[in-house]
């Protein structure tokens, strides 16, 4: 018996099923008869015994079988093979090599082929859940918590805080509640930090969005302050932020300090950031020293256009002259990181190809690598307008270095934009000589140069109403680069001084083409079509402006009197309130509203808006005029008089407000005050016909003995005026004879200005 017995060898112990597809001579059914034992028992009783099933042993003796859940030292078959279907431990193990296939004792003896198992029918339902257990509570709960701080977030993106801290506090509210369930049910240490730590920074970031700085920075300190959180000291950083925001400048460096140094040194990107919100603090603190010791560290650690800029302000402030350059060098050398424009050129006529170029042209990364681009060169041009005052000599030798050091980097499309810079400068500074000659050096230069230094100059002529030479600078703008919209509207503004509107028009219309937000263009057209009394197509100009240009008041402007001139008033008045509040203290704007208020009947809201005009510009001599008589037709002439002696104070050449005056004086009663006016208008306006006739009239009825006096003066102002009338008509009549024919057009001329002056002195 012994020697059937086979130990499991040791190499397979991890393997549980090896020796199962091993081929075993015992089942060898070629070899059947010369095998003595089953001979044997086919010649006996011992073939006759009824079929071996599962629960039977498969031999007289009892005894255990190897198999792979069984023991190392458990028996053989005869054979050493494990029997498949032998009991171990009161249970059948499964026939491993065919049971998988469906193949079983029980579909020997009848039952159906089911692999699947479908015969056992559908599975039981699953067990409800109990939604009152204390677990299933916690679960919901917590699952809200975490609703309430998405939907805040999602509110802050959108731009409603007031809703976003509403949703943060009672996320808040909710999560102590389920702090406190989780302490009934649970130990302590299974309460979900990270839940605890994501509900109170969502709330202290709310807090700061609404600028309720003072709950923002109690939250953050409940977070600073609990060990539990890992990493919590860099919300340190958010503190400083708060603290800069309120102009609390040293509890700003305090914390920004504190979070330097509890982030670690690998986090290198993390610590620039802060030491650059240091370095600002100190600027904002003028403690340029410190701040130039921060920039310049970054400078050398990881330099970056914002540090670069920022240290050549701190060095403009302490005024070293070399260090101001040297920074500039500095900030041109600062690697854009971004690829070449001959990315986007097609090498080959590859259809494929050229589709890819065409849908990365303008893509993400494309906007990305513009915006970098544009802000690097607004950072560069920026402080080379800074620093050329200071660094050289004179102004011209500071910006002819910058351009110097530009055109040795990689911004050299740059330098032709600081030499245009260069001429606006001098512009400002009204030295017109220097800024001409600047510019009229670029006519040499490529077309897009050319043409801005072309439209620069037709401009500066226009101004100074050279008509002919803007002109000319504006045809060499075009002709230089047809699709510049600034220099098609310098264009069609020499062509609008000319009077020639309709081609100014088509001007401005070709430069909207070229550039539809060219909003001076489709200003410029508004007013043309105004000239052109084309009222409505001026207003939908205008109309379109103001959808670009929301708080424009010219723009609004405008508008208003468009409808002025269509003869719709309720429109002006309401395009005019619209104005006055975005600027409310513009005096013109008033005084209109007033003047149109006035033609529609309603004195009271003329009043008001005049008076509103004379308070912010009181020497409107309108406005003045305006109030006066509204206060005489109100029969209130004390409070008439202050406008009319303002008036004379603008006007002093002018006798008819110091008549109002006096008028004023007279017509309140007050005579003695209003013949010592009458009387003082007379020695400063002795040959006044109107002062005389009041001063004979108010001393005959107060009567004083001057009566005779002043009605000799009269009598004789009158008598010359009677011969120099005459005078005027026979010169009227005698002016068809012989000798004007002789003289011709001059003496007609001279007569027209002396009849033009005579008419005028009268006027006034």
């Amino acid at each position: 018996m012994m020697q059937n017995v086979h130990l499991a060898p040791e190499t397979d112990e991890d393997d549980l099923y090896s020796g199962y597809n091993d081929y075993n001579p015992t089942y060898d059914t070629e070899e059947l008869e010369n095998d003595t034992a089953f001979q044997q028992a086919v010649r006996t009783s011992h073939g006759r015994r009824p079929p071996i099933t599962a629960k039977i042993p498969s031999t007289a003796v009892t005894r255990p079988v190897a198999t792979g859940y069984g023991s190392k030292t458990s028996l053989a078959s005869s054979m050493g093979r494990p029997m498949t279907g032998a009991i171990q431990d009161g249970v059948t193990r499964p026939m491993t090599a065919v049971r998988a296939a469906g193949f079983t004792k029980a579909a020997l003896r009848g039952s159906a082929f089911d692999p699947l198992g479908q015969s056992r029918g559908p599975a039981p339902p699953l067990e409800a859940k109990n939604e009152d257990s204390p677990e299933e509570k916690i679960r919901q709960l917590e699952k809200k918590v975490n609703e309430l701080v998405e939907e805040s977030c999602i509110a802050n993106s959108c731009g409603d805080l007031k809703l976003a801290l509403e949703k943060a506090k009672d996320a808040g509210r909710k999560e102590r509640v389920l702090v406190r369930q989780r302490e009934q049910v649970t130990t302590p240490e299974n309460i979900n930090l990270d839940l605890t730590y994501s509900v109170l920074f969502n709330l202290a970031s709310q807090y700061s969005a609404n600028e309720m700085y003072a709950e923002a920075l109690n939250t953050y300190q409940v977070i600073v302050k609990n060990k539990m959180f890992s990493n919590a000291g860099r919300l340190k950083v958010n503190m400083g932020n708060i603290y800069l925001k309120q102009r609390n400048y040293s509890k700003a460096i305090k914390f920004y300090r504190m979070a330097l140094d509890q982030i670690p040194s690998v986090h290198k990107e993390m610590r620039i950031k802060i030491m650059q919100n240091i370095g600002v603090t100190f600027i904002k603190t003028g403690q340029y020293s410190d701040a130039i010791n921060s920039f310049e560290h970054i400078m050398s650690m990881a330099p970056n256009l914002k540090a670069g800029f920022n240290l050549i302000l701190s060095y403009f402030a302490v005024g070293d002259r070399d260090k101001m350059k040297k920074a500039f060098q500095k900030l041109i050398a600062v690697p854009l990181e971004i690829d070449e424009d001959d990315k986007y050129i097609s090498p080959s006529d590859d259809p494929h190809t050229n589709l890819v170029i065409e849908a990365i042209k303008n893509d993400h990364l494309r906007q990305m690598e513009r915006e970098r681009k544009a802000m690097a060169e607004k950072y560069i041009m920026t402080a080379a307008k800074l620093i050329a005052p200071v660094i050289e000599t004179s102004f011209a030798v500071g910006y002819d270095w910058c351009v110097e050091v530009v055109k040795a980097s990689q911004y050299v499309e740059l330098a032709n934009d600081l030499e245009i810079n260069k001429a606006i400068t001098y512009l400002r500074q009204k030295d017109f000589n220097q800024a001409v000659e600047t510019l009229k050096m670029f006519e040499k230069k490529d077309s897009r140069v050319k043409s801005a230094a072309a439209t620069n100059l037709s401009f500066l002529y226009y101004l100074e109403n050279e008509f002919s030479q803007a002109s000319s600078y504006a045809d060499l703008a075009v002709n230089s680069d047809r699709y510049n919209p600034s220099a098609l509207t310098n264009k069609g503004n020499t062509v609008f001084a000319n009077g020639d509107y309709e081609k100014a028009a088509e001007f401005y219309k070709e430069a909207l083409r070229n550039d539809s937000s060219c909003t001076e263009a489709l200003y410029n057209i508004g007013l043309t079509y105004k000239k052109l009394n084309r009222l409505d197509e001026a207003l939908d100009c205008f109309l379109k402006l103001h959808a670009i240009l929301r708080n424009s008041a010219q723009v609004l402007y405008q508008i208003a009197n468009v409808y002025e001139l269509m003869e719709d008033p309720n429109q002006a008045i309401e395009w005019l309130m619209q104005l006055i509040s975005v600027v409310p203290t513009d005096s013109r704007a008033l005084s209109k509203l007033g003047e149109l208020y006035d033609s529609e009947g309603d004195k009271s809201q003329a009043f008001q808006y005049y008076y509103e005009s004379y308070r912010y510009f009181p020497s409107n001599i309108e406005v003045i005029e305006w109030l006066g008589a509204y206060y005489i037709d109100t029969q209130f002439c004390e409070k008439a008089i202050q406008y009319f002696e303002r008036a004379s104070l603008i006007q002093p050449t002018q006798v008819k407000w110091q008549l109002m005056v006096a008028s004023c004086f007279r017509r309140s009663g007050n005579y003695q005050k209003a013949l010592d006016t009458y009387k003082d208008i007379h020695r400063k306006f002795p040959e006044n016909v109107e002062c005389l006739r009041f001063l004979v009239r108010l001393c005959t009825d107060i009567g004083l003995k001057e009566v005779q006096e002043y009605a000799t003066k009269l009598k004789r102002l009158e008598k010359m005026k009677e011969i120099r009338e005459q005078r005027i008509k026979s010169g009227r009549d005698s002016s068809g004879g012989s000798r004007s024919r002789r003289e011709g057009s001059a003496g007609s001329e001279y007569l027209l200005t002396v009849l033009g002056t005579s008419v005028m002195s009268q006027a006034e």
